[in-house]
């Protein structure tokens, strides 16, 4: 792919009209829509594929019996995120959508990410790149991405101590912005305290009873305060 001069920010997309079916998370634009039967899905995934824009890919649908899971994300060899053509390209599949009378359910999505606490990342990384059967990601000498679009991304948090009183690896879960709220209010209910709040509303740090964490985080947040 040529080089990137397209692109834009998270709250960009979700400021831009016609993407109001969309949320944006750590793994591009994403939304749900119910298609009541496989057989439907199938024809809209089908319809999909046959929309100007779309290519090698882009995008990625996950069929199921109670509706299609579509993302939008650029990939390139120095970019990952995204861009104009995916606003565009989100504008025509929700118009067919609309077309074969499937609805959108964005607060259904979200993105699950494996985060490893690394001293030395150029020494750890390629442990799990070969384990995993991972690949790295083009514009990142931290992140690992599953080639077959289905696994949990992994990322490499950098380190400058050991941090015994802590665990090495947590999980984030990045969840619609307008679904944050209560999915940290659910987790407090179940047994969780909040560990801070100090990078909100990027992203919370929660943690089980026994002190295990997982952060949960947002993209696109649409107001001025966030990116």
């Amino acid at each position: 792919m040529s080089e990137i001069t397209d692109g834009i920010r998270a709250r960009q997309f979700h400021l831009a009209e016609g993407t109001s079916d969309w949320r944006v998370l750590g793994e591009g634009a994403c939304t749900v829509f119910r298609a009541g039967s496989l057989a439907a899905g199938a024809r809209f995934a089908q319809a999909v594929a046959e929309l100007p824009g779309t290519g090698p890919g882009r995008p990625d649908l996950d069929l199921r019996a109670e509706g299609v899971t579509v993302r939008l994300i650029t990939v390139a060899a120095g970019y990952y995120g995204m861009t104009e053509r995916d606003v565009e390209l989100a504008r025509r599949i929700s118009a067919l959508a609309r077309e074969l009378g499937l609805a959108a359910d964005p607060t259904a999505v979200q993105t699950v990410q494996v985060t490893v606490d690394a001293l030395v990342t150029a020494e750890t990384l390629p442990f799990w790149r070969a384990v995993l059967d991972y690949r790295d990601r083009g514009d990142s000498g931290e992140d690992l991405l599953d080639p077959r679009r289905r696994g949990a991304p992994f990322y490499f948090q950098p380190m400058d101590r050991p941090r015994p009183q802590r665990n090495r690896m947590h999980v984030d879960v990045w969840v619609p912005h307008d679904r944050a709220e209560a999915r940290i209010e659910a987790a407090l209910a179940a047994g969780g305290r909040l560990v801070t709040d100090a990078h909100a509303p990027g992203h919370w740090v929660l943690a089980d009873l026994e002190g295990n964490e997982v952060c949960v985080g947002v993209a696109g947040w649409p107001g001025p305060e966030a990116d």
